[in-house]
């Protein structure tokens, strides 16, 4: 399952709307490992939440591992994405 977090006040928004709203812009995606990425979406799939992402930092318990030009997540494998 995928989580998208979004503080909008006292009104709630549909997930795919907001996620389709932060599309060329940063986000944040945590993995079930633990692994975090932030980047900027590039795009993602409906069916099963595949995402991609341009330019993103990859971390471990708050420490960078790396950068990646694009890199695509799998979506069984994420447990939130932050706009």
């Amino acid at each position: 399952m995928v989580y998208i977090s979004c503080s909008l006040g006292n009104s709630m928004e549909k997930p795919l709307k907001i996620l389709h709203g932060s599309l060329n812009n940063r986000v944040m995606v945590e993995l079930r490992s633990g692994r975090s990425y932030q980047g900027v979406l590039d795009g993602y799939d409906v069916p099963h939440m595949n995402i991609v992402l341009k330019n993103a930092d990859e971390m471990v318990n708050g420490e960078s591992q790396g950068k990646h030009n694009t890199i695509i997540l799998r979506g069984d494998n994420i447990i939130y994405v932050s706009p």
